[in-house]
């Protein structure tokens, strides 16, 4: 029998700094890291700068067609020939940044005295075995980060695969002996070394005395946590966090309009600064706000322990780029008690109170250690590598609603920021006559009357004292974070507005023809074409449990659903809706924002009255929805809302309660989960020294991967095409676009043949017009205004073709890395997962005009490259599209288009891959037809509609550019 010819392998010491990918030789290094190098002009861009969409150097022009898109011809549109354009000029207003004047985070030396002059960041000289402790070397550290954290193999596996290295290599021995060294070396481990603790609370009131004493009374509860003033300064000297961190309090202007992004650039860190700086000891003091986040999370179905109540905090300087990237910018900090008793004792007022307070006791007791540096500066290391005195101050809270009741000690169905009516929580605000809740207001209507007086006129619970009244400068009514995924998502999108609208349908249509017109809506949900990221609901709404991303799935497709089968009036009330919500979820708010949102506020309690008759008879005062009154004044207060969602602390439950338990043997399991999230963090702390020592030293420190900026899937999402987008680590640039790694295999590269292989013969002379425009010293032509005769022959090109091209783009509203950058798979071909073709749309450029009016949208039908004249062109075969009208759609807000024919055959032209922005969905406009029962699905809707709405709201990227 002969040997089986085996690769060597080969050994990849040269890495990369920025990613740290390995490769063999220097050669290998320096390719790749083309990968990472923008033009100049895109190289980096200001944090204060919003980057623009690339536009083409073309004007755009558009038909005015009929009103009603069934009476629409096809008529072909202007043609345009897009061209490629030197960079982009980032010219754009420069933002004028205002720190605060006193309390700016002036650097420091270990003692706290300012420097002289201008101070040089100490630098640790440490040896390799320093570094590498109390591991022998960096490729030892790299296996047991490998084993513990990417791949978290179990300790049975870890000792099968260490006694298989051991038989291998029988001269050598394994690198530790089993699993028991392996967590022996990772507990050994000095960096993020912040222990748990815990504490115990007993019942200690009034008990029954006569009769049994309920169990509750005498059970202790336990409560473990961290040290958060550790856990704080271990994050405000994280060195990943030094580009993405401020100092001090800031204003930020543009054209002399106010924005609001991050949590330092909002008025109540201003305000807490000006009060510091009373005190001339604070003078160039940092302010360190804390964001802190609790939500209860159920890990299992199964009976015993499978509820938990984490604890999370986040250091409130760094940006909301880092603490949506889940880049260990917020911390597990504790697991809080949840009391639980027999039902006879559920509805105890005692249990209830004690419950209560159980909950406000336990947070004042964890936040203890910060107290005395709430007052007094603290000297601190920071990632920078400087020292700054830090004052510590809590900041704002995470919540959903029952647990924002419980923050604010008030009764359910009250506000927690103001003191209106629960039976007309909106009037008062939207007349702004409102009063916003305190400690000093709580303390003296409780003086002026009886508890239950405050309890069912003003919504308090009177008998309790929230943890905040014990720490300096803190009021946990206007500490009250908004909550996107609870309060707009979830709570007025799925549970009022969805619920509302298939109740008015049954009571004004009855309930079979409501059957009929739902499942119609259904079905147009169903046939919603593909687009990257978006999640696919097959059956309609039609599943019992929804989750977050359901709903969010659902708020992308819905409104082209409903419109042409719901009134017009519920129709605007989704719009004005969406409109809000996507709004207040961009990575920067400007002052003309805050007015739209003023403007969509009212709107939506217009519209939604629709629902009164019907649906609402009591009206509409239900807390969730009425948080939208209060999202001006909280966007002011602490910046852009999506740094300081619940969906933050909702994603940290898969890294620090649902992974651990997984891993747990199930039998108390929360112990071992503690230990899990020490060991994890020590090893992520050490990666982060590898990375910075290796980063300034020399060059054996291996470059170690930054942490990835998205939760891995804990499954495989077969309903969406989530594995078609994603965030990416990568500098802020205007964007580029890429055509896919390998070309088509097996595919004919001769012009003639790809066209007929393709059925696509209008590619030839689409390829001869594009090279005539390349040849046309840079004078671009329509190809409808360029003769054949005069265009290059190509009957000896050939092209490769690909099935797909890879756009990224800066799109710091949406999921992204920590500098905003996303990117997407853009799909042509002929068979998708082995069925109907797939052809997807794009965005691209046009004009300068702001929004959709600077856009045009296309087709493309085939991603291919030639070479001509020694220089290599990617390009795309396209077929465009031309608006309906000239505004939007009244009814829904959206744009709407439809493709251009020729003498009915499709209008393709050849473009040049940089023309392409991103991609674009299209949702069929169906209006009051429905939707056959069978054979017509998604693959089949780019194809059978006549007309199409531009989703908007398929992301919030293309919100922003689409409007």
């Amino acid at each position: 029998m002969s040997n089986r010819t085996r690769n060597t392998y080969k050994p990849k010491p040269y890495r990369c700094s920025q990613c740290g990918k390995g490769y063999t030789s220097p050669h290998g290094l320096k390719q790749h890291r083309r990968v990472h190098e923008l033009p100049v002009a895109l190289r980096k861009i200001q944090d204060q700068q919003q980057p623009q969409t690339q536009h083409l150097d073309s004007s755009r022009v558009t038909v005015t067609r009929s009103e009603s898109p069934e009476q629409l011809s096809s008529v072909r549109s202007p043609s345009l020939e897009p061209q490629i354009l030197d960079t982009p000029s980032l010219t754009r207003p420069p933002n004028r940044v205002e720190t605060h004047p006193i309390l700016d985070g002036t650097p420091c030396d270990a003692e706290g005295f300012d420097y002289d002059g201008p101070p040089e960041p100490p630098f640790e000289n440490e040896a390799l075995t320093e570094i590498c402790y109390p591991f022998n070397s960096p490729s030892e550290f790299r296996l047991a980060d490998f084993l513990y954290v990417k791949s978290e193999m179990s300790a049975g596996k870890i000792d099968e695969l260490i006694e298989i290295l051991a038989e291998l290599y029988p001269n050598e021995p394994p690198p530790m002996a089993n699993h028991r060294e392996l967590y022996a070396l990772i507990d050994s481990i000095k960096e993020g070394e912040v222990p748990w603790d815990s504490f115990s609370v007993t019942y200690n009131g009034e008990k029954p005395t006569h009769g049994s004493i309920p169990p509750w009374m005498m059970q202790p509860y336990e409560v473990w946590f961290r040290d958060p003033l550790k856990v704080m300064e271990s994050q405000i000297g994280n060195p990943d966090f030094k580009e993405k961190i401020d100092y001090a309090p800031k204003r930020v202007y543009q054209n002399d309009k106010r924005q609001w992004k991050d949590l330092m650039s909002g008025n109540w860190a201003w305000k807490q600064a000006d009060i510091l700086s009373k005190d001339i000891n604070n003078h160039g003091a940092m302010f360190a706000p804390i964001v802190m986040g609790s939500d209860k999370t159920t890990v299992s179905i199964a009976t015993g322990q499978n509820d938990f109540y984490p604890l999370y905090a986040s250091l409130g300087n760094v940006h909301n780029s880092v603490r949506r990237a889940h880049r260990n910018a917020v911390a597990l900090i504790g697991f809080l008690a949840i009391p639980k008793t027999s039902r006879e004792y559920a509805n105890d007022p005692k249990f209830r109170h004690f419950r209560r307070q159980l909950f406000h006791t336990s947070l004042r007791h964890i936040l203890s250690s910060l107290e005395p540096y709430m007052t007094t500066p603290r000297i601190t290391r920071c990632g920078d590598g400087y020292f700054r005195r830090v004052i510590y101050g809590l900041g704002p809270y995470i919540a959903d609603y029952p647990e924002q009741a419980l923050l604010a000690c008030i009764v359910q169905g009250w506000c927690p920021i103001c003191t209106a009516p629960s039976n007309d929580l909106d009037k008062e605000a939207l007349d702004h006559q409102h009063v916003y809740r305190s400690h000093d207001h709580t303390d003296d209507l409780c003086t002026a009357f009886s508890l239950r007086e405050v309890w069912d006129d003003y919504g308090i619970v009177g008998d309790i004292i929230p943890f905040t009244a014990y720490f300096p400068r803190a009021n946990i009514h206007e500490l009250i974070s908004p909550d996107l995924l609870h309060q707009l998502i979830k709570g007025t999108f799925k549970d009022h507005l969805v619920d509302w609208t298939v109740q008015y349908l049954t009571e004004t249509l009855g309930k079979q023809e409501a059957e009929s017109v739902l499942a119609d809506i259904d079905r147009r949900i169903a046939v919603t074409s593909p687009f990257p990221g978006l999640r696919r609901f097959y059956e309609g709404r039609g599943f019992k449990q929804w989750t977050g991303d359901d709903s969010k799935g659902l708020m992308k497709v819905l409104l082209p659903a409903i419109a042409g089968h719901v009134p017009d009036q519920i129709v605007h009330t989704f719009r004005d809706f969406l409109e809000f919500t996507y709004l207040v979820r961009r990575s920067v708010i400007t002052e003309d924002d805050l007015e739209r949102l003023d403007n969509l506020v009212a709107s939506f309690h217009r519209n939604r009255e629709i629902f009164r008759d019907n649906v609402r008879p009591t009206g509409f005062s239900l807390p969730r929805q009425h948080s939208m009154v209060h999202y001006r004044h909280l966007i002011q207060q602490f910046g852009a809302p999506n740094g300081l969602c619940s969906s933050i602390t909702e994603s940290k439950h898969i890294k620090a309660v649902k992974k651990p338990y997984r891993r747990s043997n199930r039998n108390r399991p929360l112990g071992q989960m503690l230990v899990t999230n020490q060991r994890t963090d020590k090893i992520l702390a050490m990666r982060t020294k590898f990375r910075t020592v290796g980063a300034s030293s020399s060059s054996t420190v291996p470059q170690l991967p930054l942490e990835p900026s998205t939760v891995p899937a804990t499954s495989l999402d077969l309903e969406s095409d989530h594995f078609d987008a994603d965030a990416i680590d990568e500098p802020a640039s205007m964007g580029d676009i890429k055509l896919a790694k390998r070309a088509v295999p097996r595919r004919a590269r001769n012009v003639y043949e790809v066209a007929s292989e393709i059925q696509q013969p209008q590619l030839i002379d689409g390829i001869r017009q594009y090279l005539y425009n390349y040849t046309a010293n840079g004078i671009a032509q329509s190809s409808q205004d360029i003769p054949l005769d005069l265009c290059p022959d190509i009957s000896a090109l050939k092209i490769h073709t690909y099935p797909s091209a890879r756009a990224d783009f800066f799109a710091p509203s949406d999921v992204s890395g920590i500098e905003g950058m996303r990117t997407e798979r853009i799909r042509a071909v002929r068979s998708w997962q082995g069925g109907r073709p797939r052809y997807d749309c794009v965005f691209i450029g046009a004009s300068d005009e702001p929004g959709f009016r600077g856009l045009l949208v296309a087709r493309v039908f085939l991603f291919f490259q030639l070479s001509y004249c020694d220089e290599k062109h990617p390009c795309a075969l396209v077929q465009w599209y031309s608006t309906v009208g000239d505004e939007p759609c009244p009814d829904t807000g959206m744009w709407v288009v439809e493709p251009d024919f020729i003498r009915g055959k499709p209008s393709l032209d050849v473009i040049h891959l940089d023309s392409i922005f991103r991609a674009a969905h299209l949702i069929g406009y169906a209006g009051k037809h429905r939707i056959p029962i069978y054979g017509f699905d998604y693959t089949h809707s780019l194809d059978h509609f006549r007309v199409f709405y531009v989703n908007k709201y398929a992301d919030h990227n293309a919100h922003e550019i689409a409007s």
